[in-house]
Order: structure tokens, then C-alpha cells, then sequence
């Protein structure tokens, strides 16, 4: 007998978990983590392989059906790829995607393509070296960008997200969305928020509204793109272009009236939403020795707490300063 779904009092079914494996990454990008002084989680405080087998097959029988994998940088964590086939058996889990920063190995890819899993989203900033390294404080563009090609040419659905902001990234707008000219990318065009572990934040210039005006400026005959009910993107197309554009209004959260995420942190911190405080953490229920329908109840009043909206729940968080956007999970 299957159980009733997660739905929360604003009847929102939750059916898509973020699942962050670790808080730790190769690079430093400022609108992520500081560039030094980030206290990463010792490794005992990390949910293991086991703990977020168990935690993603129970929020399966729940009726989540996708789970993306986050960080942090997931392939930074040794053990992920064998956590990955495992995961993929989970029964009623549809699909998995990832969230990486392009970092990958060849090997990885082709691990991935046996899982199963054929959707990657690609944090990626600049298209241009200099930029990219004063962003991410790493010179790795060119393998980044490598990685981009590899993973079309092996049939993944590769997505770019670009966090837009003002004296950064300005002058690559267009350039991302000329790229979707001839290849079958979708490119994401992100407002900045304030996740990077400081407390120091100024309102984004470049909202989802000058985004979209600066790109109309250079394409007229924007084409509007049909979206699902949860996406939280508005997504467009050049005509003629092979691949599509959105725009994701993250700082402004348009899209929050149909959110049907929820998130785990790589230490057990489970929010059902990303501006808001998490509302309890499994990883300590898990190892008092809750049991599967303890640890049900506990997540079915969480959900039953969730806020309205983004701006709700970040009124409820008592702190000003913001955490790290690797410690919330991407």
C-alpha cells in the first residue's frame, strides 16, 4: 500500500529532492563561499552513503520521484559514483540529475552514462578565461569548458547556469546566448542572492527584468517558450537557434507558488525551503535510532510548517548573516 504523498497546507506536493553529498569544492566562487575561512564539516558530520541511501528511499515513498545531486562540488567526494548506481535502483526515483562545476572526468562521464542518469546542469559564469578566474578563483576554464562538449557529444542534456552580476559578467550575456546557436544547450541566467557566507549583501542590480530587457535589446523576435507548472525559469528561444535561454528569478522568487522542492544538506539539515532555516536534521534523528515512521512523522510536520513563500521564510530566519550557498546544497 503506497503512502499519501507530501503535500503542504498551500497544496504543493513535494516531489523533487536536492540532495547535497558534501559542503566541500574545488573552487571559491564568490557569490558561494569566501575565499578562505570556510569551516568545512569534518567528515563524521557528514551523512555517509548509507544514511542518504536510506533518507532518499524513504522521501521516495513519500513520492518524490527526481533527486538532483548537489555539493558543494559532488565529485569531490570519494565513494560518489557507486553511491550514484545504487541510487538509481531506488524504487519510484525516475530520475536523477547533477549539479556540477564542470570539474568532471572522462571517466565519471561514462560512469554516468551507465547509471542512467543523462541530465547535467553546469555552474558557469564567464566564456571568457580572465573573468572565469577572478569568479570561481581557479584557472580552469578551458577543462570546464571541455567538459561542456564531452557531455553533449556523449547525449547528456547539459545546462548552463549563469549567476549575472553587475562589474562581473555583464559583457558574457550575450555571448552565452549566441552559444545556444549551434549547439543544444539551455543556458539559465540567474539573479544574484545572498548565499555566500557573509553577511555583507547588496541588492542584485540585474534583476530577472534588466536580464531580459538586455537580451530583447540584441534579439527582438524573442520567442516565449512554454514552461512546467514548477519550473522556475521563464525560458525563451532565438529563432532559429538550436538551443534555449531562461531566466531564473532567484533573488526576486517569482516562482514560488509552485515550488515542489525540498533539500538535504550533506549534514543532515532538512529545509523545505532554500530561504529559510531547516527545520529539523535527520542525520541526529538517524543515528538516536529513529525509526522509518519516526522519521516520517518528523518530516510530514515538517512540511506542514513550510512558509507561503521565499520571502516568508526568510523572515522567519533569526540570523543576518547568510550561509554558505555550498552548505545549503546548491
Amino acid at each position: 500500500m503506497s503512502k499519501s504523498p507530501l503535500i503542504d497546507k498551500y497544496d504543493r506536493q513535494l516531489t523533487y529532492l536536492r540532495l547535497s553529498v558534501t559542503d566541500r569544492c574545488n573552487f571559491r566562487c564568490y557569490y558561494c563561499m569566501p575565499e578562505e575561512g570556510m569551516d568545512f564539516a569534518a567528515r563524521q558530520e557528514l551523512l555517509s552513503f548509507d544514511e542518504m541511501y536510506n533518507l532518499a528511499s524513504l522521501f521516495c515513498s513519500l513520492g518524490v520521484n527526481k533527486i538532483r545531486i548537489t555539493g558543494g562540488e559532488p565529485f569531490v567526494r570519494a565513494g560518489i559514483i557507486p553511491f550514484l548506481r545504487r541510487l538509481s535502483k531506488i524504487p519510484g526515483l525516475e530520475e536523477i540529475t547533477v549539479t556540477s562545476n564542470g570539474s568532471l572526468t572522462s571517466a565519471q562521464i561514462k560512469a554516468l552514462q551507465e547509471i542512467g542518469i543523462r541530465k547535467i546542469n553546469i555552474s558557469l559564469d564567464s566564456l571568457d578565461r580572465e573573468r572565469f578566474f577572478r569568479i570561481t578563483r581557479r584557472d580552469r576554464f578551458e577543462s570546464v569548458y571541455a567538459s561542456i562538449f564531452q557531455l553533449l557529444e556523449s547525449g547528456f542534456g547539459v545546462k548552463l547556469n549563469c549567476v549575472v552580476a553587475e562589474d562581473k559578467n555583464i559583457q558574457d550575456i550575450i555571448p552565452f546566448v549566441e552559444l545556444t546557436k549551434k549547439h543544444p544547450l539551455v543556458v539559465r541566467f540567474l539573479e544574484e542572492m545572498p548565499f555566500n557566507g557573509s553577511d555583507t549583501f547588496l541588492l542584485p542590480q540585474w534583476s530577472h527584468r534588466e536580464i531580459y530587457q538586455h537580451i530583447q535589446d540584441h534579439y527582438p523576435g524573442l520567442e516565449k517558450l512554454q514552461s512546467e507548472p514548477t519550473s522556475t525559469s521563464v525560458n525563451y528561444r532565438v529563432p532559429g537557434y538550436k538551443g534555449t535561454f531562461g531566466i531564473i528569478p532567484s533573488f526576486s522568487r517569482t516562482f514560488c507558488g509552485t515550488c515542489n522542492r525540498i533539500r538535504l544538506g550533506a549534514t543532515g539539515e532538512f529545509r523545505t525551503c532554500l530561504y529559510g532555516p531547516p527545520s529539523l536534521n535527520l542525520r541526529d534523528l538517524v543515528r538516536q535510532g529513529a525509526s522509518p515512521e519516526e522519521l516520517e512523522r518528523e518530516i510530514r510536520v515538517a512540511i506542514s510548517n513550510r512558509e507561503k513563500d521565499g520571502f516568508a521564510a526568510e523572515a522567519s530566519v533569526s540570523q543576518k548573516r547568510h550561509e554558505s550557498m555550498s552548505v545549503l546544497g546548491g
